[in-house]
């Protein structure tokens, strides 16, 4: 399996168009900046209506896996808050408004380079609730977009119930029937 080579930039935009070069682990891209690099996605370009307007645009810049649309809600909109319900075995209520407006846009997978500048830094959403201040629009959108970081590194996995580890090499985990 080949890895994704995913280009070295100061933005999306640029990732696009020039990038410093290519880098699959976090050490190439360092050596292709040559300072820190952060590894990011972003959105980039115009928003779409529909789908199919979106790769009719992009057409084969959508070829390359780091290069993907994504639907997202539109600013500006007031969403009404649900509470679960679990009645007639359903936790959540039939939907009663319309849905949001969303649109497509381009989202680029890179490596930014870490001196710059990004749009909004936003803390953990853990760090954020544990304070009990209110938090504005902005921010609150950026920690949505943010992938989710762990407290601390993944522990090993265990093996699964219907897994054994023979005794004569106990480093390979087999199913057993």
């Amino acid at each position: 399996m080949t890895a994704i080579l995913y280009p070295v930039a100061a933005n999306a935009e640029q990732a696009l168009a020039a990038p410093l070069g290519r880098a699959a682990r976090e050490r190439e891209a360092l050596a292709a900046a040559g300072e820190a690099v952060v590894f990011t996605t972003d959105p980039t370009g115009p928003a779409f209506a529909t789908r199919e307007a979106a790769v009719d645009a992009y057409g084969g810049l959508l070829d390359e896996p780091w290069r993907r649309l994504a639907e997202q809600i539109l600013p500006g909109q007031r969403l009404a808050k649900v509470e679960p319900t679990f009645q007639d075995g359903r936790r959540w209520p039939a939907p009663t408004a319309a849905p949001p407006r969303t649109a497509w846009r381009l989202m680029v997978s890179y490596w930014r380079i870490g001196t710059a500048e990004r749009p909004v830094e936003a803390p953990q959403a853990r760090k954020v609730r544990r304070a009990g201040r209110p938090v504005d629009p902005e921010t609150l959108r950026a920690i949505a977009r943010q992938p989710l970081r762990p407290v601390e590194p993944q522990q090993p996995l265990d093996i699964g119930l219907f897994e054994v580890r023979p005794p004569d090499a106990p480093h390979i985990v087999m199913p057993d029937e």
